[in-house]
């Protein structure tokens, strides 16, 4: 754990729910930058939980979506680019891009 938090990280995963919240993905970044919690993200169900530190994707928008794997896919991108960004993360040096014809 100390060595995780000893530098910046973004984390992203699945909650299932219990302790009087309901299931929902999640994202945060640590240390959380200026502005972050402000930040729009997508979708449209996704909110940050001032007391948790963290973005939210409840469950149930994601299962009643029309493109369920596009709508989280959106969430972890979205959540990412907003904690790179405020964060002043080296985005290019980060980030994989992606090849012609590559999978």
């Amino acid at each position: 754990m100390r060595e995780a938090y000893s530098h910046e990280c973004i984390s992203a995963g699945w909650w299932p729910g219990g302790a009087g919240r309901e299931a929902a993905f999640y994202s945060y970044i640590y240390p959380e930058p200026a502005g972050y919690a402000g930040t729009r993200v997508s979708p449209e169900a996704a909110f940050y939980d001032p007391d948790l530190r963290e973005f939210l994707l409840p469950y149930e928008a994601v299962r009643t979506s029309d493109d369920p794997d596009r709508r989280v896919l959106e969430f972890l991108q979205t959540t990412y680019e907003a904690g790179a960004e405020r964060a002043g993360w080296d985005r290019a040096a980060l980030e994989r891009r992606e090849r012609a014809g590559s999978p």
